[in-house]
């Protein structure tokens, strides 16, 4: 049986030049970056080199790189990090988050708990229809409290790139104006960060964080042809933040647990790599080939969200009267493997909270698919899955008697 792979979003395969880079520290230069001897100056030398690596990528100082387990992690410790600092300062302070409606669950989850907590309290902005966030939409949410706003780069399920340089600008000036407004009465101006989870972005679209005026951000190596389990998180120097567990003084202090030195030399390639490969033309075409293909077999269908301001490998696509879970199962058994949305919550049956926040209804949310291309993506594949795709439909809507 062919198996043919259209999840490249959930996770990528170990790239051949990665896990090379990566195999000496499994055994021979396996020592801890904290210990004192040689070999934890090895291992640390390593971390800091691919430190180096990383920070050059996104265009910060490689004292702003904090290593973790990956964006889950990452996201976490940028929302209660910030909250748990500015409360710090201001005990009975309650600050305020800005997010949007359609975040990874990671970080929905974590503002969700700080105002359960009541250690903060949130705003959700909804993306439009095309699944863009408006800047406008951002600024009027802003209150005199608000001292965080994290909006993702790219929608993990369906693709779309939001104008992060046009959010960065605006909390730019949000900041000039509070610091005006301080000088005035004498007062210490409330400080706004801007966090973006920018996990499905590096792959396809410029990452320099000054440019896209990030004061945090998260990303993770197995989006990148990199390893599981590994990840960071950019904290520009300025940006109030605690450590959220505790154990050692590892990563600059706010991130205990020993290092995963094979991971992060292994992120590092991966991010390096990025450089190197020219991959973005390639796969748009080849997106774009497997839509016109779609399109022409298969009736009542919708793609789901914007179709130009959408990353190059992303199709989120609806299928009228055909439930999304069967026909990822129906596909599964043909040797085609694609999702209903985020690998995260595949276990819920309920219809994606990123469908609905654009304004999809449920039959339309619970018959979509996402399909993601990647490096080792062909035409054959799409030819071979667009027929598949097409036998499924057909089957479901028959056994619904459409």
């Amino acid at each position: 049986m062919k198996k043919i792979y259209f999840d490249y979003a959930a996770t990528t395969p170990l790239a051949a030049e990665v896990k090379r880079a990566m195999e000496p520290f499994w055994d021979k230069n396996f020592g801890n970056p904290m210990a004192q001897h040689f070999f934890g100056e090895d291992a640390r030398r390593a971390v800091e080199s691919a430190r180096e690596q990383v920070a050059d990528f996104f265009s910060v100082n490689k004292e702003e790189i904090i290593f973790t387990s990956g964006a889950t992690e990452s996201n976490n410790l940028a929302v209660k990090g910030v909250i748990k600092a500015v409360r710090k300062q201001a005990s009975s302070f309650v600050p305020h988050i800005i997010t949007t409606a359609y975040e990874h669950h990671c970080l929905l989850d974590s503002v969700k708990y700080l105002e359960k907590t009541g250690e903060a309290e949130a705003d959700y902005v909804k993306p439009n229809r095309e699944g863009i966030i408006n800047p406008k939409n951002v600024e009027e949410a802003i209150k005199p409290n608000t001292v965080l706003i994290s909006v993702m780069y790219v929608n993990n399920e369906i693709g779309t790139i939001n104008p992060l340089s046009e959010i960065g600008e605006l909390v730019k000036k949000e900041n000039l104006r509070r610091k005006r407004e301080a000088e005035l009465t004498g007062g210490k101006a409330l400080p706004l960060f801007f966090h973006s989870d920018i996990v499905q972005g590096v792959n396809y679209l410029p990452c320099d964080a000054e440019k896209l005026g990030l004061d945090l951000f998260s990303f993770s190596g197995h989006k990148i042809y990199g390893p599981k389990g590994v990840g960071g998180l950019g904290v520009k120097k300025e940006v109030l933040i605690e450590k959220i567990q505790h154990g050692g003084e590892q990563e600059f202090d706010l991130r205990s647990g020993t290092h995963n030195v094979p991971g992060i030399v292994g992120l590092a390639e991966a991010v390096r790599r990025v450089n190197r490969v020219n991959r973005v033309d390639r796969v748009r075409k080849l997106r774009d080939y497997f839509w016109r293909k779609l399109q022409k077999e298969i009736k009542g269908i919708k793609l789901n969200g914007s179709r130009e301001k959408r990353v190059a490998n992303n199709l989120n696509v609806s299928f009228a009267e055909a439930e999304g879970e069967s026909m990822v199962l129906l596909l599964s058994q043909v040797g085609v493997a694609c999702s209903t949305g985020s690998a995260c919550s595949s276990e819920s049956l309920e219809p994606s909270h990123v469908l609905l926040s654009i304004g999809c209804s449920h039959p339309e949310a619970h018959g979509s698919l996402r399909f993601t291309l990647g490096e080792g993506t062909t035409e054959q594949d799409i030819d071979y899955a667009t027929l598949k795709i097409k036998e499924a439909v057909e089957r479901l809507r028959k056994i619904a008697g459409k």
